[in-house]
């Protein structure tokens, strides 16, 4: 008789543990299902805001290299990437020279008075 209610005993706690872990898992995935519906709508909004600025981009220019460019447009182009590495060479200048006060300043050793 004892055995029947130790036996009785473990499987009525072993369905109550199965009833918790399957009620906390419908509650997990009714959660996941919201979470996924709201997704699914910022997802939309996103979508129609990435549209709406490619529309107001416009068109990407074109840039078509030419094996039969004319020696005017080759100079251009070559006055172009000229006034481009200048630009760059220009701003890293600037850059290099804050960097070199700033380690300056963090290096110096203050005097004692």
């Amino acid at each position: 008789m004892i055995w029947f209610v130790v036996w009785a005993v473990l499987v009525l706690g072993t369905l109550a543990g199965a009833l918790l872990l399957g009620l906390r898992l419908w509650r997990q995935g009714k959660a996941l299902l919201a979470q996924l519906s709201q997704t699914g709508e910022v997802m939309d909004q996103l979508q129609a805001r990435i549209e709406e600025l490619e529309a107001a981009r416009g068109p990407e220019p074109t840039l078509t290299p030419s094996l039969l460019a004319t020696e005017e447009q080759r100079a251009h182009w070559r006055a172009v990437r000229q006034a481009n590495r200048d630009t760059r060479a220009a701003r890293r200048a600037v850059r290099r020279g804050l960097t070199y006060r700033r380690w300056d300043n963090v290096l110096r050793v203050p005097e004692r008075s």
